[in-house]
Protein backbone atom coordinates (compact mmCIF):
# COMPACT_ATOMS: atom_id res chain seq x y z
CA UNK A 1 0.00 0.00 0.00
CA UNK A 2 2.78 2.48 0.98
CA UNK A 3 4.70 1.85 -2.69
CA UNK A 4 1.42 2.66 -4.47
CA UNK A 5 0.22 5.42 -1.81
CA UNK A 6 4.36 7.45 -2.73
CA UNK A 7 3.60 7.06 -6.12
CA UNK A 8 0.49 8.61 -6.35
CA UNK A 9 1.60 12.27 -4.59
CA UNK A 10 0.29 15.38 -5.26
CA UNK A 11 3.14 17.21 -4.46
CA UNK A 12 5.07 15.67 -7.69
CA UNK A 13 4.42 15.65 -10.80
CA UNK A 14 3.73 12.34 -12.84
CA UNK A 15 7.16 12.76 -14.55
CA UNK A 16 9.12 13.15 -11.92
CA UNK A 17 7.73 10.70 -9.54
CA UNK A 18 8.63 7.86 -11.69
CA UNK A 19 11.80 9.52 -12.12
CA UNK A 20 12.38 9.48 -8.97
CA UNK A 21 10.92 6.13 -8.27
CA UNK A 22 13.27 4.54 -11.36
CA UNK A 23 16.49 6.06 -9.58
CA UNK A 24 15.72 5.01 -6.10
CA UNK A 25 14.92 1.40 -7.06
CA UNK A 26 17.85 0.82 -9.05
CA UNK A 27 19.91 2.97 -5.89
CA UNK A 28 18.09 0.07 -4.02
CA UNK A 29 19.73 -3.10 -5.83
CA UNK A 30 16.66 -5.19 -5.82
CA UNK A 31 16.09 -6.87 -8.99
CA UNK A 32 12.75 -7.65 -8.74
CA UNK A 33 12.29 -3.94 -7.45
CA UNK A 34 14.32 -2.32 -10.21
CA UNK A 35 12.69 -4.24 -12.94
CA UNK A 36 9.15 -3.71 -11.86
CA UNK A 37 9.58 -0.05 -11.33
CA UNK A 38 11.39 0.74 -14.33
CA UNK A 39 8.96 -1.58 -16.62
CA UNK A 40 6.19 0.90 -15.27
CA UNK A 41 8.10 3.75 -15.51
CA UNK A 42 8.95 3.17 -19.46
CA UNK A 43 4.77 3.23 -20.02
CA UNK A 44 5.26 6.56 -17.88
CA UNK A 45 8.41 8.98 -19.15
CA UNK A 46 9.87 9.84 -22.25
CA UNK A 47 12.79 7.70 -23.47
CA UNK A 48 15.31 10.78 -22.92
CA UNK A 49 13.66 10.85 -19.28
CA UNK A 50 14.20 6.94 -18.47
CA UNK A 51 17.80 7.58 -19.36
CA UNK A 52 18.22 10.81 -17.15
CA UNK A 53 16.54 8.85 -13.90
CA UNK A 54 19.07 6.11 -14.91
CA UNK A 55 21.82 8.55 -14.57
CA UNK A 56 20.73 10.30 -11.91
CA UNK A 57 21.61 6.72 -9.99
CA UNK A 58 24.29 5.96 -11.97
CA UNK A 59 26.00 9.41 -10.75
CA UNK A 60 24.94 9.69 -7.63
CA UNK A 61 26.62 6.08 -6.49
CA UNK A 62 30.06 7.18 -7.45
CA UNK A 63 29.79 11.32 -6.25
CA UNK A 64 27.86 9.61 -2.86
CA UNK A 65 30.78 7.40 -1.96
CA UNK A 66 33.41 9.95 -2.36
CA UNK A 67 32.04 13.11 -0.70
CA UNK A 68 30.60 10.69 2.15
CA UNK A 69 33.97 10.02 2.69
CA UNK A 70 35.22 13.42 2.80
CA UNK A 71 32.69 13.92 4.93
CA UNK A 72 32.88 11.84 7.93
CA UNK A 73 36.94 11.73 7.66
CA UNK A 74 36.21 15.87 7.99
CA UNK A 75 39.79 16.92 7.21
CA UNK A 76 40.71 19.84 4.87
CA UNK A 77 43.66 18.06 3.39
CA UNK A 78 41.11 15.43 1.63
CA UNK A 79 38.82 18.47 1.09
CA UNK A 80 41.58 20.28 -0.80
CA UNK A 81 42.19 17.52 -3.41
CA UNK A 82 39.89 17.84 -6.22
CA UNK A 83 37.76 14.85 -6.95
CA UNK A 84 38.42 13.87 -10.21
CA UNK A 85 35.57 12.56 -11.17
CA UNK A 86 34.08 12.71 -14.88
CA UNK A 87 30.48 14.27 -14.02
CA UNK A 88 29.39 15.36 -17.40
CA UNK A 89 26.04 13.91 -17.31
CA UNK A 90 24.85 16.33 -14.43
CA UNK A 91 25.27 19.07 -17.70
CA UNK A 92 24.00 15.77 -20.67
CA UNK A 93 21.52 13.73 -19.34
CA UNK A 94 19.15 14.55 -21.19
CA UNK A 95 15.66 15.04 -18.78
CA UNK A 96 14.33 17.97 -17.21
CA UNK A 97 16.82 19.43 -15.21
CA UNK A 98 15.23 19.80 -12.09
CA UNK A 99 13.59 16.35 -11.85
CA UNK A 100 16.94 14.59 -12.60
CA UNK A 101 18.48 17.26 -9.21
CA UNK A 102 15.22 15.45 -7.30
CA UNK A 103 16.20 11.90 -8.50
CA UNK A 104 19.78 13.03 -7.43
CA UNK A 105 18.94 14.34 -4.04
CA UNK A 106 16.68 10.86 -3.04
CA UNK A 107 19.30 8.18 -4.45
CA UNK A 108 21.70 10.52 -2.18
CA UNK A 109 19.18 10.70 0.95
CA UNK A 110 19.13 6.27 0.39
CA UNK A 111 22.96 6.53 0.21
CA UNK A 112 23.01 8.81 2.93
CA UNK A 113 25.56 11.48 1.78
CA UNK A 114 24.97 13.95 3.88
CA UNK A 115 26.94 16.36 1.14
CA UNK A 116 25.44 15.47 -1.93
CA UNK A 117 21.89 15.36 0.23
CA UNK A 118 22.57 19.17 1.73
CA UNK A 119 23.71 20.67 -1.97
CA UNK A 120 20.90 18.80 -4.37
CA UNK A 121 18.38 20.24 -1.72
CA UNK A 122 20.17 23.52 -2.02
CA UNK A 123 19.36 23.45 -6.15
CA UNK A 124 16.23 22.19 -6.55
CA UNK A 125 14.60 24.86 -3.36
CA UNK A 126 16.20 27.33 -5.12
CA UNK A 127 14.67 25.95 -8.59
CA UNK A 128 11.82 26.78 -6.68
CA UNK A 129 10.99 22.98 -5.84
CA UNK A 130 8.55 23.30 -2.41
CA UNK A 131 9.21 21.73 0.71
CA UNK A 132 6.33 19.32 0.22
CA UNK A 133 7.78 18.04 -2.50
CA UNK A 134 11.35 17.26 -1.50
CA UNK A 135 9.52 15.21 1.54
CA UNK A 136 7.46 13.57 -1.09
CA UNK A 137 10.65 12.48 -2.88
CA UNK A 138 12.29 11.39 0.12
CA UNK A 139 9.09 9.26 0.90
CA UNK A 140 9.57 7.67 -2.87
CA UNK A 141 13.23 6.99 -1.64
CA UNK A 142 11.99 5.32 1.97
CA UNK A 143 9.51 3.58 0.74
CA UNK A 144 11.27 1.47 -2.16
CA UNK A 145 14.43 1.24 -0.15
CA UNK A 146 11.93 -0.87 2.85
CA UNK A 147 10.04 -2.76 -0.08
CA UNK A 148 13.69 -3.70 -1.80
CA UNK A 149 14.79 -4.95 2.38
CA UNK A 150 11.36 -6.81 2.54
CA UNK A 151 11.94 -8.31 -0.66
CA UNK A 152 15.61 -9.48 0.09
CA UNK A 153 14.68 -10.52 3.76
CA UNK A 154 11.69 -13.05 2.02
CA UNK A 155 14.68 -14.50 0.02
CA UNK A 156 16.25 -15.79 3.78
Amino acid sequence: MNVQSVLAQSELTEQQTWTNAVACALACRNEVLSQAIVAEAATKLSPAQLSSAKAAFAIMQMNNIFYRFRHMVGKDDYANIPARLRMQTIRTHGGDPVDFELACLAVSTINGCEACVRSHEAVVREKGVTAEAVVASVRIASTLHAAASVIEAAKV
